[in-house]
């Protein structure tokens, strides 16, 4: 009888350690600080000696700079080549500050915050209903305890009233384009670098504000040396420091999640004023707080295990997705 052919041993079948455990907590980790260097805008805008729009042109114009210096040694050329992601996100981000600043002239502040903060809720809803993105039960809770968070915070301050409807409006209206430049960011991050999407998105929204500037306020300069050392603060940690790291983290989060790490802004506002602005806290905005923080705790996504992880001898889509820059995608890609 003749020998059989040696056949080719199978190989051993070993579960690969999750991969994405680090990039999940950068991304987190990116967002959250992202979340309180933005919520300490409010402390640089009122010390900056100019009107609310010139304060929203100065802070994305100033950012232009560092931006650039961050693109070019980080992707060279190809960092100043626009795209149509970026482009949007800036577009949007213009109309979140434009809209956040009627806000605040035609409502109360708390009207103007708790109709802001709502932006989450448009996030998570663009994500089930366009992208097609499964949220669990969990994400739901989470997104329930930083709404109940949020409005905790801003306590009894909200109020309803007939001649302060066009502010609530235009409060509504500032969510709604916060959240198109959150999900415009997250699209242009698949296929670029953090540096990049910054830079070409702030240089839009620096455009139209200077337009909206000249066309509404009376000066762009602030009176003195001290407002234009806040107003170079603003860019800097609110600009800068706010966006950039929002856009490194949502390379590596998803937009559902990512949204609520956002209401962390309010938190950091409101700690940022009790600290530097004498702004004591209440009982009832302090259980904002931890209700935000458990809202997080509740929605975070959870690592998969070991045990089921795909064997080294399959290939790995989420493993390729990362290595690409992109990610696998959830049910609907953005």
């Amino acid at each position: 009888m003749a020998a059989l052919p040696d056949l080719p041993r199978p190989r051993p079948v070993t579960a690969t350690p999750p991969r994405s455990s680090p990039r999940l907590a950068l991304g987190v980790t990116s967002l959250a600080l992202g979340a309180l260097a933005m919520g300490a805008s409010v402390l640089f805008v009122r010390q900056a000696e100019v009107g609310p729009f010139a304060s929203a042109f100065w802070r994305v114009a100033l950012a232009l700079p560092p931006l650039a210096v961050w693109a070019a040694l980080s992707e060279g050329r190809s960092a100043f080549r626009a795209d149509r992601a970026s482009v949007l996100a800036g577009v949007f981000f213009a109309g979140d500050l434009i809209f956040w600043h009627l806000a605040i002239l035609n409502t109360t502040v708390a009207n103007a915050t708790v109709l802001a903060t709502t932006a989450p809720v448009w996030i998570t809803a663009f994500a089930v209903l366009v992208l097609r993105q499964s949220v669990p039960a969990r994400g739901w809770a989470g997104l329930g305890l930083c709404v109940l968070g949020a409005a905790a915070l801003v306590g009894r301050s909200w109020t309803f009233a007939p001649e302060n409807l066009s502010g609530d409006l235009a409060g509504l209206v500032t969510a709604l384009f916060f959240a198109g430049y959150f999900l415009a960011i997250s699209r242009a991050r698949i296929g670029r670098g953090a540096a990049a999407v910054t830079l070409v998105s702030t240089a839009v929204t620096a455009t139209i504000l200077l337009a909206v500037a000249l066309l509404l306020e009376p000066t762009l300069r602030p009176a003195g040396p001290g407002g234009m050392l806040s107003l170079t603060a603003l860019a800097l940690v609110s600009q800068v420091g706010g966006q950039g790291l929002m856009a490194v983290g949502l390379a590596f989060v998803p937009p559902a999640f990512g949204a609520l790490v956002f209401f962390l802004e309010v938190v950091s506002a409101a700690a940022l004023g009790a600290l530097l602005l004498d702004e004591a806290l209440a009982g009832l905005q302090i259980l904002g707080g931890g209700l935000i923080l458990a809202g997080l705790m509740v929605a975070r996504p959870r690592q998969p295990s070991p045990t089921t992880a795909p064997p080294r001898s399959c290939p790995d889509p989420a493993s390729d997705a990362s290595q690409s820059g992109r990610r696998p995608p959830r049910g609907g890609h953005h």
